[in-house]
């Protein structure tokens, strides 16, 4: 294939313009046909971030994807919801998501390739199908691309906040008011890498609105939407708070609480998910049902009374 640059894209990086004028190619694709001598700039290889300056001709030879490198691996799931372009999986706390940061096996991807012989292939060799992403220790609904048409029609879902997230999460401390909407940019802390901040003015933005469904003696089960899809969004805004997530250490929950059973994870779980079909345009709902380690703490809460005054 041939692409002529017209004045009016100078300045514009090679892989973007290449992008722009292949949109059924993913940006990562199109980078690895760059970087392998695939896409020449007036007969000579170049690098993606090349400035075009207008007025050159491109040379594509197109490259079938490579194969998933990620290894499937026999791991149960329970699937919630599955049609050709979306597959929805209860993921269990403690799961990740993909490999990184020394995870290599056990991943949800790793179950995924089992079940599943076709997955989206935007996310690269070792994201096959991934969307989006949820903590380790937090449970709940998570969505799967069956197809590169399909991860496109979710990421812009994503992107224009049409996707309708509702998490449930045990917080310590009671809020004073019974709804509430923290908006407060988040960053990555700058002593301490693993952690985010939102004291710096420089984050990104990030909204969260929660309601308390039940106040317990010390705690608080809220249920809570965001409108963005930040790093520990949900995590920092309530620490921010003073109200941390139940076994939340990185966020300053106590590891063990007197008088209840240990956790071993957070208590925050992606309830509810709502999104638009990628090909049929219906509207989906989908809903996780609460851990049974999760409904076995509110229990044992439910036992404790609540203090004078306190509803």
């Amino acid at each position: 294939m041939k692409l002529e640059v017209t004045p009016q894209h100078a300045g514009k990086r090679l892989d973007v313009f290449v992008h722009e004028q292949l949109p059924g190619y993913s940006r990562e694709r199109i980078k690895d046909w760059v970087k392998n001598g695939r896409v020449l700039v007036g007969g000579r290889a170049a690098k993606p971030r090349l400035l075009l300056r207008g007025g050159e001709t491109i040379a594509i030879e197109p490259a079938e994807p490579a194969p998933l490198k990620a290894v499937a691996e026999d791991i149960p799931l329970v699937i919630l919801y599955e049609d050709r372009d979306v597959v929805a999986v209860n993921k269990p706390a403690g799961m990740v998501v993909h490999e990184g940061a020394g995870v290599r096996s056990g991943t949800l991807v790793n179950a995924i390739l089992h079940h599943f012989d076709s997955l989206s292939s935007i996310g690269g060799d070792h994201r096959p199908g991934i969307v989006h992403r949820l903590d380790r220790f937090t449970s709940g609904v998570i969505l799967v691309a069956r197809s590169d048409a399909a991860h496109r029609s979710l990421a812009a879902q994503f992107q224009s906040r049409q996707v309708r997230k509702t998490y449930l999460a045990l917080v310590h401390g009671l809020p004073r008011q019974d709804q509430g909407r923290i908006s407060k940019p988040i960053a990555r802390d700058p002593v301490h890498r693993t952690r985010m901040t939102t004291r710096r003015p420089a984050g990104r933005e990030a909204l969260t609105e929660y309601n308390v469904l039940r106040r317990f003696a010390r705690f608080a089960l809220l249920e809570i939407r965001i409108g963005t899809g930040r790093t520990h969004q949900i995590r920092v805004h309530l620490a921010g708070l003073g109200h941390p997530v139940v076994g939340d250490k990185l966020y300053g929950a106590p590891a063990q609480v007197a008088g209840m059973p240990p956790l071993g994870r957070y208590f925050l779980h992606a309830w509810r998910i709502e999104f638009r079909s990628p090909s049929s345009g219906e509207n989906i709902r989908l809903e996780a049902p609460l851990p049974p380690e999760l409904e076995d703490w509110l229990s044992h809460l439910a036992t404790v009374p609540p203090r004078p005054g306190i509803i």
